[in-house]
């Protein structure tokens, strides 16, 4: 899977994505755009950051039709008490975990890697 760790903190707001340099990803839905940016970029913004997450990238190649990698990564991180937000794009998995569990995020990920 090839997990790197990216070294900015991100967040998650609710707002425009207008404003926010850097968008890393918008989500559209009924109640409102959710902005996903690195946490700086939307307090500049002006807008309202809850918490903070870190975002690892898994560098394989995952198609998005493929089955089971969100599974084994999901059940990995949940066995170390780690919740999970992933965003997939057309080429890599990107996974949001809590900012204080990173390190262990990465540990975890790791492992699974080797296996």
């Amino acid at each position: 899977m090839r997990p790197v760790l990216h070294d900015e903190a991100y967040g998650f707001a609710v707002g425009d994505e207008v404003g926010v340099n850097n968008a890393f990803a918008t989500i559209r839905e009924d109640e409102g755009i959710t902005v996903v940016a690195a946490t700086k970029d939307l307090e500049i913004a002006g807008l309202k950051v809850d918490s903070h997450w870190a975002r690892i990238t898994l560098q394989v190649h995952s198609s998005l039709t493929a089955v089971g990698l969100t599974a084994s990564f999901a059940t990995a991180l949940g066995n170390h008490g780690i919740s999970a937000n992933v965003i997939a794009g057309c080429h890599h998995d990107h996974i949001f975990v809590n900012w204080d569990k990173r390190h262990d995020a990465m540990r975890a990920l790791q492992h699974l890697s080797q296996q």
